[in-house]
């Protein structure tokens, strides 16, 4: 090859450049890309992207000092996580939601929705009450639910009211679909939720 004919080849400096520009944002793509296969970022982002998708609240909880309660309470988390769609109980940290046990009658002191204490209270159990609507019932309480003392065994948030003969620890489609509305469009004005929930003595609720 002549000299003549090895200069025509070269490139010149603006198409190395575009060469060299091209090359590198092919390489940055490729990082992106591992880098959120790494930590899971395609599966998050196809979920946010997805026309009309929920946004799903993931609520901690801490139940270390439930004592004997603990497996009740996570049936109880297992319990909601199969009935509502846009919030989801994880034991974990940070937790927002405190789980403890004493020998007084079950409550929840409720900061905020979504965030509170829970007391699985012993004497509610020695009375012959079910330890997994006990869960559920107090768990409805920090996911922005009143007590209801229908006597209904079918309305989770009747509570002691059913009976001790009441093992039913699923929710009812109405407070279902109230505990939706509180994590969806209602969230703003349900955030507010605060309150004291007491089987022993009337609930004070704040909104």
């Amino acid at each position: 090859m002549g000299l003549a004919n090895f200069a025509d080849t070269r490139q010149s400096p603006c198409e190395e450049f575009d060469v060299s520009r091209k090359l590198f944002a092919a390489l940055a793509l490729l990082f992106s890309l591992g880098l959120a296969q790494l930590v899971g970022g395609p599966v998050a982002a196809a979920t946010a992207s997805e026309p009309g998708a929920a946004q799903v609240r993931t609520l901690y909880y801490d139940s270390s000092g439930a004592a004997e309660f603990v497996s009740a309470v996570d049936a109880g988390a297992r319990v909601w996580n199969e009935s509502v769609s846009n919030v989801r109980l994880v034991k974990g940290q940070p937790a927002s939601i405190i789980i403890r046990a004493d020998n007084g009658w079950p409550r929840a002191y409720v900061q905020r929705l979504g965030q509170g204490t829970i007391y699985m209270g012993r004497q509610a159990v020695r009375e012959g009450h079910d330890v997994i609507r006990i869960a559920a019932h107090e768990l409805g309480h920090i996911l922005g639910l009143p007590d209801r003392r229908t006597g209904l065994c079918r309305d989770l948030m009747s509570g002691a009211s059913a009976g001790t003969s009441c093992k039913n620890p699923n929710p009812n489609a109405a407070e279902i679909a109230e505990v939706e509305s509180n994590f969806g469009r209602n969230l703003r004005s349900a955030e507010s939720y605060a309150g004291v929930f007491a089987e022993g003595g009337p609930a004070r609720v704040s909104r």
